[in-house]
């Protein structure tokens, strides 16, 4: 290996690109990551034995070279005893058979599951499908008064599309109408984002709610009355409606830690405690990194042939010693939404139904104003193996907030206690059946579709005239990607290198819907 690739952060980009540098080339790839362990946003978190996904991670993807990448990774297996029947996995209107590698996920330690998927919305203190179904549990929550009402909101929408679509308001009300907006949409939204809907771009809506809608979501109903089977990979299904998933046994860090362990036994390596903290370029060629050990304060100098980049893009931009003013200031404002989730431990849920301790859901939105909390997530049904006494129950609430603001700043005993009450206020638990607790808080979790993101396309291009840099990864790009968009980023910057082109066109092309751009300019 005669070339080196320097990767910026252990995530799954950073990670893919590493693996694939190994795969495909023979360049040397080094990652250098400045937390501890591996996966980034993706990583788990270790608890006393209980083990967190931050954010929640759901293993699918149009992508059939994804799927495959997983499973290379870790195999499928099924929770069935003694049996393991072969699992038909649909890849864009072809199926295959597969078969699981091991009869019983308690004998096998690095496997994938097939898991079931339910979230749910939580608003007047009741749940609701999500998506919404025009089910007749819908219509008797709602109340039939309700439900006319949204009925007529929508045709409304209907008949005077606002075109073109500025703003994710615009996006959210064309496609479910104005009143079902302001039900179930808007007040959820301004919570994650901290601003209001009509200051968010509609491609927001396009990357993350992508093709879905009411007419969708019926015709989707109606397909389930005739056949209730699901495949796990569903590529002609919008992703807000797939009902199964692959998950890791130990949740979505043992992916990475795996994909962490083939790159150094290969011969890459993957440096914990390191940040990158310079960049020494000659012309548009970035030739060199400042290197910092965390824990020493040491400096080092290391010299690459390529870049990859998951630092955020105001970071890189900075470190790339920038000059141009436009840019500068484009890079320097990119807004961030931060995050905090608090592992609650207790007893039992309530709203569990015919489930004796909790509700069947992975997730709960809540959508209830007179609380903070976003989300709750239920890891006893992402995977049991998360959880290390069977009779408690393991949940992440999850806040969305900035950095330094008043829940940033609250100690971690206050937070708990601030969290627990909020969850009890609701009616999801009895404060008495709380056990223990932790905080995690994630700066930067999700890059913000307002503000200086309108000028974004200026940084892009500027960045594309270094020909051996490659921006990838949701902070890298600044772009709400999925793990799995993070991946595809990620091999097309592998595709560069081996190909030894500088044409970036294809990174920025993942998760940019193009579909739905060109359905929406069409309109305009």
């Amino acid at each position: 290996m005669s070339k080196i690739a320097i990767i910026a952060g252990a995530g799954p980009a950073g990670l893919t690109a590493a693996l694939e540098l190994q795969r495909r080339t023979q360049v040397k790839p080094i990652v250098f990551e400045a937390s501890h362990q591996p996966g980034g946003i993706s990583r788990t978190i270790l608890y006393r034995g209980n083990r967190m996904d931050i954010g929640g991670h759901r293993f699918f993807s149009k992508s059939d070279w994804v799927m495959r990448w997983w499973q290379d990774i870790l195999p499928i297996a099924t929770e069935q005893a003694t049996t393991a029947p072969d699992i038909t996995v649909t890849y864009q209107n072809s199926s295959r058979v597969l078969t699981p590698v091991a009869t019983s996920p308690l004998s096998a330690e690095k496997i994938m599951l097939v898991r079931q998927r339910l979230s749910r919305i939580y608003y007047r203190r009741r749940f609701f499908d999500y998506p919404l179904k025009l089910n007749l549990t819908t219509i008797r929550r709602l109340g039939i008064g309700e439900t006319v009402l949204i009925g007529m909101s929508y045709c409304a929408s209907v008949w005077r599309k606002t075109s073109p679509e500025r703003s994710l308001q615009d996006f959210l009300i064309n496609r479910f109408g104005k009143r079902l907006y302001k039900t179930f949409f808007q007040s959820y939204t301004e919570k994650v984002w901290g601003v209001p809907c009509d200051r968010i771009s509609a491609d927001w809506g396009a990357q993350r709610i992508k093709g879905l809608s009411i007419t969708r979501a019926l015709a989707h109903a109606l397909r389930a009355l005739i056949s209730r089977k699901a495949d796990i990979h569903q590529s002609a299904t919008e992703t807000s409606l797939i009902e199964q998933f692959l998950y890791p046994k130990y949740g979505p860090g043992q992916m990475w830690e795996e994909v962490a362990r083939r790159v150094t036994a290969g011969g890459g390596e993957v440096q914990y405690g390191q940040r990158i903290c310079g960049l020494h370029c000659d012309t548009q060629t970035v030739t060199h990194v400042d290197v910092q050990d965390l824990k020493s304060g040491e400096i080092r100098t290391v010299a690459c042939d390529y870049f990859i980049s998951t630092m955020p893009l105001t970071e890189l931009v900075t470190q790339l010693g920038c000059t141009q003013p436009l840019v500068c200031d484009v890079a320097s404002n990119l807004p961030y939404r931060d995050f905090i989730t608090v592992g609650l431990l207790v007893r039992r849920m309530a709203g569990g139904g015919s489930h004796e301790r909790m509700p069947p859901d992975n997730w709960i939105y809540v959508q209830e104003p007179d609380v903070s909390l976003g989300r709750v997530q239920i890891f006893n049904n992402w995977s049991p193996h998360l959880v290390n006494d069977p009779n408690t129950v393991w949940l992440g609430l999850e806040y969305f907030c900035q950095e330094g603001d008043h829940l940033w700043s609250m100690t971690d005993t206050a937070f708990l206690d601030f969290a627990a009450t909020e969850l009890a206020k609701i009616g999801l638990i009895d404060r008495a059946d709380v056990l223990d607790g932790t905080v995690v808080r994630v700066p930067k979790a999700y890059p913000a579709y307002f503000g200086a993101y309108e000028r974004i396309g200026a940084v892009r291009d500027w960045l594309d005239g270094f020909g051996n840099l490659f921006p990838v990864g949701r902070n890298g790009m600044h772009r709400y990607n999925n793990q799995d968009h993070s991946m595809l980023a990620a091999r097309a910057a592998v595709d560069c290198i081996a190909t030894q082109s500088t044409d970036k066109s294809s990174l920025w092309a993942v998760n940019a819907e193009e579909d739905y751009h060109e359905e929406r300019g069409a309109t305009e």
